[in-house]
């Protein structure tokens, strides 16, 4: 798969579960759950939208549309490099513009 110079997948529609885990892994983490949650949700707003959320949008998104949403402070503890950068990452979507 193609990725920019900071392993951002350069064709969204190209993502596979595979290319998550393997970054996840580089990064030192096991992929659990509440990553894959985050990361559909992820998936599916860019699908929807043709953007990938800045990170209070994320948080906001996720509890209206699951009822279930990780807590900024949680996002950060699934995604230490910055739960909007890195889980967009993972999920194979364009960095946020937000994120610097």
């Amino acid at each position: 798969m193609d990725v920019d110079a900071n392993g951002y997948l350069l064709d969204a529609s190209a993502w596979r579960s595979e290319f998550a885990a393997e970054n996840a892994a580089r990064d030192g983490i096991a992929l659990g759950e509440e990553h894959w949650q985050v990361i559909r949700f992820l998936r599916d707003y860019y699908a929807e939208f043709g953007v990938s959320p800045p990170m209070r949008v994320l948080v906001k998104a996720m509890a209206a549309r699951t009822g279930n949403a990780p807590t900024s402070r949680r996002l950060y503890q699934l995604f230490p490099q910055g739960p909007a950068k890195q889980a967009c990452k993972y999920a194979g979507l364009p960095k946020p513009v937000s994120c610097i």
